[in-house]
């Protein structure tokens, strides 16, 4: 069986999983694919080009709060809201990451650290209070089913997000499969040696950036239309934490790993919240650790040799 076909049958699969499975359920896996969009995102960032963001919960925040706007105050259909956040995220991560091609590795880091505990606040501040809520935030209402199809909400905003997260994917995987992902992997690897080969090392790296970005607001923009909410405290710098938890767990430089992440950090703390009501975010810490000592090259790096394939930023 060819990638693409095992691919396909994936996406098949999970378009048939809304019939077995309960409207909360549903709803629950919806968010899954929300996170994921992020974690491929931060994944084509730090996985693929080397450059660590502690701060892409910023970028979410950005998409959220931009569909949560034009849906409540300018009354854009939520479909649209998509496009519009992916472009201005796009083009605030560019913007992040010219200034940022001064720093590497650990302060990188940090400054994208310092965007991500900025950002609840400025949310929160009287001047941009009137556009966001402030602490209240904006309450948003659940799109319909289109064409009067005879499916809940909680279905349709699945299928939706499933063919959002099937074209980000898609971007990401040709994206990396291409001259540019080879560029990405050489400037990550040997940044002076791609240099002197002539590839463009900070048009890359903040292009590479934005893109990161943009994927960060769509899956801000899509989690802000099917959770119907969006407040400044669902952007705190714990966000921008877990999805770099993600991505190790899942797998760096691997694109099935971005899902393996999201599914991690969408059902783990609950579960260690259950086993542990005094300390969840100790059981919680102690899982990472117990993942990251196991499994070194991500959970989907365990799975390569099952699946016969390699990481994508190796091929």
């Amino acid at each position: 069986m060819t990638r693409r076909t095992a691919a396909a049958a994936v996406v098949a699969l999970a378009a048939a999983l809304p019939w077995a499975l309960s409207d909360y359920r549903v709803f629950q896996l919806t968010l899954v694919l929300t996170v994921a969009i992020a974690l491929l995102g931060l994944n084509l960032l730090t996985g693929i080009n080397g450059q660590i963001s502690l701060g892409h919960g910023a970028f979410s925040a950005a998409g959220a709060y931009c569909a949560a706007i034009l849906m409540d105050r300018f009354g854009l259909p939520y479909w649209l809201t998509i496009p519009i956040a992916a472009a201005i995220c796009f083009g605030a991560g560019f913007l992040f990451g010219l200034p940022a091609l001064r720093f590497e590795g650990l302060y990188l880091a940090l400054a994208t650290f310092a965007l991500a505990v900025a950002t609840p606040q400025l949310l929160k501040h009287r001047l941009f209070e009137r556009w966001t809520g402030g602490v209240q935030g904006i309450v948003l209402a659940k799109p319909e089913a289109p064409f009067g199809l005879p499916i809940s909400q909680d279905r349709w905003l699945y299928w939706f997000s499933l063919g959002v997260a099937a074209i980000m994917f898609l971007l990401a995987w040709n994206l990396i499969r291409g001259r540019i992902g080879r560029a990405l992997v050489a400037i990550r690897d040997q940044p002076l040696a791609a240099e002197s080969l002539g590839i463009d090392t900070s048009f890359y790296k903040s292009t590479t950036f934005g893109i990161s970005a943009m994927y960060a607001g769509v899956s801000g923009a899509l989690g802000a239309i099917v959770l119907q909410f969006v407040s400044p405290d669902g952007f705190s710098v714990f966000l921008s934490l877990g999805f770099l938890v993600g991505i190790v767990v899942g797998g760096l430089g691997s694109i099935p790993g971005a899902i393996i992440g999201a599914l991690f950090i969408h059902y783990v703390p609950p579960a260690a919240s259950r086993l542990s009501q005094a300390a969840p975010w100790a059981v919680y810490g102690v899982a990472v650790i117990v993942f990251v000592y196991l499994f070194p090259t991500g959970i989907a790096g365990l799975l390569r040799p099952i699946r016969g394939g390699r990481n994508v930023d190796r091929a």
